[in-house]
């Protein structure tokens, strides 16, 4: 008999363990590499960040180097504009995943029902919005939103309103913007969960006399959460910490990116705007925790990595 089932018991009982050590090092190995990556790309750059966020202002520095103080976080608690950006930025967040991840859920359905030609065009609707650049493709509907623009003409023409609507700059502009960019990571999300699931499941639920819509709700909507959950972490980080939207569409009030960038580059006050990310940094982190248990309550199982 080949093989080491055919050792003693004495020496299988030492070897079994070095085996699988030997094999949890050849996986620690093949990681070493990302993890290499994620140390220097994110590890190490966020906690210089944090440690910034602990120094005192400068007048002729950025931040004074080598001291330790609390200043640039009281700075943040105490400033009702940077509040308000936190407000405005989560109140941005939550807006633009739930209407993303509302159609999300309808088109990626959509595709994973459709066949053929139908099928490949729709998916080829989602890729191609990734295959333009983000500035570009975000700043095209100032002209399309605008007082004199395209979706005001129409609206016009068909007497559906009076005068103009200010879309852009404004929240209304931002949100379509940040709904139209995170869109199809939303949908990617949530059809590779669909696309893995039996549809005999639900022709079963529907033989046993399951309507079409009670069905959807709760056949493949609690299948395909492990997606959704997916879909809305992406859209709810990207939304809340989102520059391009508002840098382009936006009007006065602006999200907490903007406030960092101003603090950053203009102000030069990279305690407070480093405190300022920290603490954004720690409440999207709870944000998602607690979207993420919250879904997973309506069915499904999420695997965490």
């Amino acid at each position: 008999m080949s093989g080491h089932s055919s050792l003693p018991s004495p020496i299988a009982r030492v070897w079994e363990p070095l085996r699988e050590r030997s094999r949890s090092k050849r996986a620690l190995l093949l990681m070493a590499p990302l993890l290499v990556f994620e140390l220097l790309l994110f590890v190490a750059p966020f906690l210089i960040l944090l440690r910034i966020s602990f120094t005192s202002g400068s007048t002729d520095l950025r931040y004074a180097a080598g001291t330790w103080s609390l200043e640039g976080y009281a700075e943040v608690f105490s400033s009702g504009v940077l509040l308000d950006a936190i407000l405005y930025s989560f109140k941005l967040g939550l807006i633009a995943t739930a209407i993303t991840v509302s159609i999300a859920v309808f088109y990626a359905y959509a595709i994973w029902r459709a066949e053929g030609a139908i099928k490949s065009a729709l998916l080829f609707s989602v890729i191609l919005p990734l295959l333009t650049t983000l500035v570009v493709k975000t700043y095209a509907f100032r002209p399309l939103l605008s007082p004199t623009g395209t979706v005001n003409d129409l609206l016009l023409s068909l007497n559906l309103i009076s005068e103009p609507i200010q879309f852009v700059p404004g929240t209304i502009g931002v949100i379509v913007g940040q709904v139209y960019i995170v869109l199809p990571y939303a949908v990617l999300a949530i059809y590779s969960v669909l696309s893995t699931m039996d549809w005999g499941i639900v022709e079963a639920a529907r033989d046993l006399g399951a309507s079409r819509p009670r069905s959807v709700l709760e056949i493949v909507v609690p299948q395909a959460m492990p997606g959704i959950i997916v879909a809305t972490v992406i859209s709810f980080a990207w939304s809340v910490g989102a520059y391009a939207a508002p840098g382009l569409l936006a009007s006065q009030r602006v999200p907490f990116a903007i406030e960092v960038e101003k603090r950053l580059l203009s102000n030069l006050q990279w305690e407070i705007a480093t405190a300022y990310a920290v603490i954004m940094l720690l409440l999207m982190a709870a944000s998602i925790g607690v979207l993420t248990v919250t879904l997973n309550r309506f069915g499904g199982e999420f695997e965490y990595a």
